[in-house]
């Protein structure tokens, strides 16, 4: 059975007010007296961002555990400081990101200027392990078309210093800001995966390998496809429903790859198209189906990836857990809708994001 390991950013806040806090070197001193945090929380871009990364699992169940246990040791330390965490992909309330000290994220704000200045979003990436880099290209040629369902599912930053943006997903439109980010053509074999890879940092215009942001890539660290398309989710069940169909989609994936069945033909273009459809619509409105590119109302088209993975959830017995949760997440709604709702209840996005730190850790 593939592992599956999952990496959420959270945002620091003040538990009072909400407003974002640039706390996360605090907090990172703080969680480091604790042996057994030491490697599971760190940095990144920027100091009101904190990200976490699981063990690999095999099961559902024991990732549900970890990331839930994650979300409470990280409000623990932070705390202990003063703030606390909320996973939500975009801050409702206005901030002014800081850029995190470090020789990376210098280099970054230097080249990049007010694009690395804005991207204080937060997401979540999903690692399903892979036999062979050769199986992972092949992988990530096959599941592209799927993968603006997952963030359609996921979509958890409505807000944008402190308006509405009209969309369900703005991380995702920010985020696509980098020179590096969004869909990818066919690969075909590894061998034109790096190079293709080389070729882009050759050019000077990424610092290395690791700003490489496509959609799915193959991890540089670990021997895993890394999936980059989701908002970090304001429930731990919706990211786990995330992270078993992502699951899915690689398994079903290299059994097509090894029954010789061809990628898609979908151009970037039309990928990009539903990318921007799944962040505009989230699970509200039409999505574009992944095989016709055409557009349907949001719950079919999530039936239609249920359907498209359900051989793999069977074997692994994700299959009707996973089913479970979409229809509880198509009751409550995801994050984007959440946030909306509180708003229109409380007409305060204050109150919006303390009740997300609750649901947080709910």
């Amino acid at each position: 059975m593939r592992t599956v390991g999952v990496e959420e950013e959270l945002l620091l806040v003040d538990p009072e007010t909400g407003e974002p806090q640039a706390l996360s070197s605090a907090v990172l001193a703080r969680a480091a007296m604790d042996d057994e945090d030491q490697a599971v929380f760190e940095k990144e871009l920027h100091n009101q961002m904190l990200e976490f990364a699981t063990h690999p699992q095999s099961g559902m169940g024991e990732l549900r555990a970890e990331i839930i246990r994650c979300r409470k040791e990280a409000a623990r330390h932070a705390g202990e400081i003063g703030c606390t965490v909320a996973a939500l992909a975009t801050s409702p309330l206005p901030v002014s990101p800081s850029v995190a000290v470090g020789r990376r994220y210098h280099w970054m704000d230097e080249h990049y200027g007010i694009i690395t200045q804005e991207q204080l979003v937060l997401g979540c990436h999903v690692h399903v392990s892979v036999e062979s880099d050769e199986e992972g290209v092949a992988v990530i040629d096959r599941i592209a078309p799927w993968l603006s369902v997952l963030s359609a599912l996921s979509a958890n930053s409505p807000y944008w210093q402190g308006k509405d943006t009209s969309y369900s997903s703005y991380r995702s439109r920010v985020w696509q800001r980098w020179p590096s980010a969004g869909p990818t053509e066919p690969f075909r074999s590894a061998e034109r995966y790096h190079r293709r890879v080389a070729s882009m940092v050759a050019t000077g215009v990424l610092l290395d390998e690791g700003m490489i942001y496509f959609d799915a890539r193959l991890s540089r660290r670990y021997p895993t496809v890394e999936i980059r398309v989701a908002d970090v989710c304001l429930h731990a069940d919706t990211a786990v429903l995330i992270a078993t169909l992502a699951r899915g989609l690689v398994e079903t994936a290299a059994r097509e790859w090894r029954a010789g069945v061809e990628p898609a033909e979908h151009s970037v273009s039309l990928l990009r198209l539903a990318a921007w459809r799944a962040a505009r619509s989230g699970l509200t409105e039409e999505l574009l189906h992944p095989v016709t590119m055409r557009r349907m109302p949001a719950e079919a088209v999530v039936r239609a990836l249920l359907d498209h993975v359900g051989d793999a959830l069977t074997e692994t017995g994700d299959l009707e857990r996973a089913q479970d949760a979409f229809a509880e997440l198509l009751r409550r709604g995801n994050g984007a809708r959440m946030q909306r709702e509180l708003l229109r209840r409380t007409g305060s996005l204050q109150d919006v994001v303390i009740e997300c730190v609750r649901q947080t850790q709910a």
